[in-house]
């Protein structure tokens, strides 16, 4: 602990002045800083719409359903598993099985690099699903992603590796095992994952899960309530 030196009573006034001028100057600071926070969200929410190509996106629901959803997650993502426990079921039950609304899947990897670790296992995992997509239809890709999250570890460790992502498929009976397990080795969805990274960044979405209802930015799609507004008046426009 650093403590003060010198002469407790002679260097009493001196203290209380840099108190007192150390304070204003916080104060002055945390206005400014205050200001621009607010700024600085409005503009990101001005610029968060969505920029997605949805014609090769994994999807679930009615083709003719009058309102798009579209999610963003990371399978390592411990709050995207968390929406897809707890919040995606009642949208599913409120909105999808009535023929409302249709969900696009959008795998953005990115926590794997921002946690620096060797192996970009968040992008296995992102090129697995659409491996299971392409060779096992929406609904396997559905189950397979439920399987995902329900395997999920550690963030800050590798455990999505190719191997551990074939193990989860070969419980998902509508994939064609061989054709997903040749899919992942060599990369086939590789370039998949990597243009839908770029329609993310392009889409202004800086965590996940973020959710796009009608093109536009939901947020806080973890409060059911929001989500279910955003729905709503999508639907009677």
């Amino acid at each position: 602990m650093t403590k003060l030196q010198g002469n407790r009573s002679n260097n009493m006034p001196l203290i209380i002045g840099t108190l007192i001028a150390a304070a204003l100057i916080a104060l002055a600071l945390f206005a400014g800083r205050g200001k621009s926070g607010e700024q600085a969200s409005t503009a990101s929410g001005a610029a968060a719409s969505a920029k997605f190509d949805l014609s090769n996106k994994p999807v679930v629901g009615d083709a003719s359903a009058p309102v798009e959803m579209i999610v963003v997650e990371d399978f390592k993502c411990p709050a995207c598993k968390q929406f897809e426990a707890t919040v995606f079921p009642k949208v599913e039950n409120e909105y999808v099985s009535t023929g409302k609304v249709k969900v696009y899947s959008v795998a953005w990897p990115f926590l794997a690099e921002v946690a620096k670790l060797d192996e970009d296992d968040s992008k296995y995992a992102a090129q697995a699903g659409e491996c299971a997509y392409e060779h096992g239809g929406a609904e396997a890709f559905s189950a397979y992603k439920t399987i995902l999250f329900r395997a999920q570890e550690d963030e800050s460790k590798v455990w999505a590796t190719k191997a551990r992502l074939k193990e989860l498929a070969a419980n998902v009976s509508g994939i064609d095992q061989t054709a997903f397990a040749s899919c992942l080795d060599n990369d086939e969805t590789l370039a998949r994952v990597e243009a839908n990274e770029e329609e993310v960044e392009a889409s202004g979405v800086t965590g996940t899960p973020t959710v796009f209802i009608g093109g536009k930015k939901v947020e806080n799609p973890g409060d059911y309530g929001q989500l279910k507004s955003a729905i709503d008046a999508a639907l009677a426009n």
